[in-house]
């Protein structure tokens, strides 16, 4: 991670000073761990959308995006501190060819957070959208230069590196509510250009290279999420229609989900790791774009997808949900990469 560090166990490398003081649980706190705000919001959305389509109780979803604004607010203060106490460590962490990926995982928070708040607070709303908007593009902007003026090896590419370009789709979620259209569409383009750019890299990776260590298993399901967002983007800047692209997004979005599926075996395999938090926004997302769907054409064959959709998504986020809790009461989940 560093040209100072040592080499450890799995092959990487960490600073001098943090061998020194593994014990030092802080220096420990993943960058990956945003993710878990991600899915707990992607979830709140997701019933709160069953909610206008399917009719479950409203209270749900506004709890969990309750929930998912306090795990912002607690791991965006743990990871302050990190950086206050330990800036070699997350100086590290930004540097390294995987784990750099997951920075914009922060600035997505905002963005789904702002929807979140969309029913509540047009000031909170902007607020957060604003704010997330503008990091998310620094963030895009610096990775991606990056990955220009440095060589990087075909095995350090993997469905995380999705996180800082396509996750510009989610600008127009709540940009085109707030009037922003052109900015949504500016977003909206860099996502979907660079989608199919890195999706061809990431699928040749997968395909003619080493298979993805285990802990990186979980992170194929981030290929659900690029057409799954993707949709709901393309719906709300095209005035609700549904034409035959966004047919083509959501119904890929679809195929990919059952494609993971049937890698289930393969998954189970896979011990716990922070990484598990990939398979829970996309499943989110794949959700509630089957229920957008749905809404916007009202096909009674889609009734039992999206019914299966949302409760599958809950099973997979509250599973691991209570394994991260787990992790943590057992001090397992703040420990060396």
């Amino acid at each position: 991670m560093s040209e100072t560090g040592a080499t450890v166990p799995n092959g990487q490398t960490q600073p001098e000073h943090a061998q020194k003081v593994g014990s030092n649980w802080l220096m420990h706190v993943p960058i990956p761990l945003f993710a878990l705000v991600m899915g707990t919001a992607g979830l709140g959305i997701t019933w709160r959308k069953a909610h206008l389509v399917l009719g479950v109780p409203p209270v749900i979803g506004e709890a969990i995006l309750a929930l998912a604004a306090a795990c912002f607010v607690a791991i965006a203060i743990l990871y302050a501190v990190k950086w206050a106490v330990h800036p070699a460590e997350v100086a590290a962490e930004f540097n390294h060819p995987v784990r750099s990926s997951f920075f914009p995982a922060f600035s997505i928070s905002l963005l789904l957070l702002s929807i979140g708040t969309g029913p509540y607070s047009e000031a909170w709303t902007l607020g957060l959208w604003a704010t997330g908007t503008v990091l998310h593009l620094l963030f895009t902007l610096r990775l991606l230069g990056r990955w220009i003026v440095h060589n990087h090896q075909i095995n350090h590419s993997n469905p995380a590196w999705f996180i800082p370009v396509v996750g510009n789709v989610l600008v127009p979620l709540s940009g085109v509510r707030l009037g922003y259209d052109e900015v949504s569409w500016f977003f909206f383009s860099i996502g979907m250009v660079f989608w199919v750019v890195l999706f061809t890299i990431v699928f040749y990776r997968i395909v003619f290279h080493d298979q993805l260590p285990a802990k990186f298993m979980p992170t194929l399901f981030i290929l659900i999420a690029p057409p799954a967002i993707g949709f709901l983007s393309y719906v709300l800047l095209n005035g609700g229609v549904v034409d035959g692209f966004a047919r083509v997004l959501l119904y890929v979005a679809l195929f990919i989900t059952l494609l993971n599926f049937t890698l289930a075996g393969q998954y189970l395999r896979v011990p716990f790791f922070v990484s598990w938090w990939a398979y829970t926004f996309p499943m989110a997302a794949v959700s509630i774009a089957a229920m957008e769907f749905h809404h916007l054409n009202g096909y009674d064959e889609m009734w039992m997808i999206c019914a299966t959709l949302v409760t599958v998504t809950t099973l997979v986020i509250v599973t691991v949900f209570l394994r991260t809790l787990v992790a943590l009461v057992q001090g397992k989940l703040f420990v060396p990469d």
